[in-house]
């Protein structure tokens, strides 16, 4: 096998770069740079130098020897100045070394799956976890990262062996003293216990989806009702061009928020009204497919008018009274929120109830149900086998089968039965050196 090696540390310059090697050659290629390993897990001073002896730059070494490192094998970490020219060097020595090459995307994440230091579901998590932007994505990433969801799977698949295993006995060893009980008793009650846990874990999907890719916030109203305004406001930066003209917003304009640690993407649309040009009249399409799509619709107007009828009735709306600042005939109304953008503290009311909302559909609470898509047709496929085995009269023999197969689903979302584009697929995702 190939010793491996990479920049693990991000892009460069940068105060200081972390070289990954990994591999069987990894505690002796070093001593091609002048340098040597210490004792395991403990840091050394050492001077790295290229093939003409000249010093290239002075750094930490550090040695993970295996099986106690991330990848399982033999792992080495040169710690440098984070200098391209300093890292270029150390680089070009290393692998002017037969049988070291550069990793590939990913490569490291690998090697520590094929070596049972991680499974899939951790590793995914590790790719979350580089991509994570906002507190809420960080929490869900380490909760998979850190073999939350690899734990649970285990858990139910051990349950299902425990199932299989009784029903073993009862079909053995039927006429056994020792043999506990009846399997209808012992055992499809806990697998329809096992079913609803599977189903309630599924359900949490769409929370999952949305921390992971932002929870969507549409802006709708007529033109010049403060759309724009309102968004640029909140993002706290010209992000939409401002007009008195009417039609000014012919198409969404997205940006990206983090209201108290979720991703929120806040869409501008075009303003609702009937008269409007071929271009125009694309621009208020595209609003209203972008307020069926949203998890929340902000719906503007600087009059007492709310007219929904284009909205889906199971939509989630907020009514905003935008311009509050210009009106002197305002009526208080606790299904109205006023807001002026010359007003910031309307603004900040607004965050504080958007964040309000945002939390409890998103409740913090629930980061078990941290699930990807990738799994839901392992997960149904499941409860599909689960359910089989439960409710079918078939003998015990079949019943078991199916058991089998529910099982087998769980291992596929783990990595212990799959195929190897699925692998290659998940670690490609990976950035070079992780």
């Amino acid at each position: 096998m190939d010793t491996i090696v990479a920049l693990s540390s991000g892009s460069l310059p940068s105060g200081v770069a972390i070289i990954r090697i990994s591999g069987p050659k990894a505690a002796t290629v070093i001593s091609v740079l002048g340098a040597r390993i210490a004792q395991p897990r403990q840091t050394s001073l050492q001077i790295f130098r290229d093939n003409d002896g000249s010093v290239i730059d002075e750094g930490l070494v550090l040695w993970f020897p295996a099986p106690h490192s991330f990848t399982g094998e033999d792992v080495v970490e040169l710690q440098t100045h984070g200098s391209r020219a300093v890292v270029a060097g150390i680089l070009d020595v290393l692998l002017s070394i037969d049988g070291v090459r550069h990793a590939e995307a990913g490569e490291f994440a690998r090697r520590a799956f094929a070596n049972g230091k991680i499974d899939l579901t951790e590793a995914e998590g590790l790719a979350d976890l580089i991509d994570a932007e906002t507190t809420a994505q960080r929490k869900v990433a380490q909760y998979l990262a850190s073999g939350g969801l690899k734990d649970l799977y285990n858990d139910w698949q051990d349950q299902l062996l425990n199932a299989r295993a009784m029903i073993e006995a009862d079909i053995d060893f039927a006429d056994e003293d020792d043999v506990p009980g009846s399997v209808a008793d012992q055992v499809w009650n806990d697998m329809a216990k096992l079913y609803q846990s599977i189903s309630a874990h599924l359900d949490g999907y769409d929370r999952s989806e949305r921390i992971r890719d932002g929870f969507k916030i549409s802006l709708i109203g007529k033109p010049n009702v403060g759309k724009s305004s309102l968004l640029n406001a909140l993002a706290g930066s010209d992000r939409a061009i401002v007009s008195s003209e009417a039609g000014t917003t012919r198409d969404i304009v997205e940006v990206r928020l983090d209201i108290a640690g979720y991703l929120v993407l806040l869409s501008d649309t075009a303003g609702i009204r009937e008269q409007a040009g071929s271009v125009e009249a694309e621009g208020i399409r595209r609003s209203i497919a972008s307020a069926q799509e949203a998890d929340l619709i902000l719906f503007l107007s600087d009059e007492d008018e709310w007219h929904h009828d284009f909205i889906d009735a199971n939509s989630k709306v907020l009514n905003i009274r935008s311009k509050a600042d210009l009106s002197s005939d305002i009526k208080p109304d606790e299904d109205v929120i006023f807001v002026s953008v010359n007003d910031a503290a309307s603004v900040t009311a607004l965050l504080e109830k958007l964040f309000a909302i945002i939390s409890i559909e998103l409740d913090q609470s629930r980061i078990g149900s941290a699930i990807k898509s990738r799994y839901i047709d392992h997960l149904s496929q499941c409860l599909k086998d689960l359910n089989k085995s439960i409710e079918s009269d078939d003998a015990l023999e079949l019943r078991a089968e199916h058991l089998r197969s529910a099982a087998y689903s769980l291992g596929r979302i783990t990595g212990q039965f799959d195929t190897e584009d699925v692998l290659g697929r998940i670690f490609s995702s990976f950035c070079i050196g992780k």
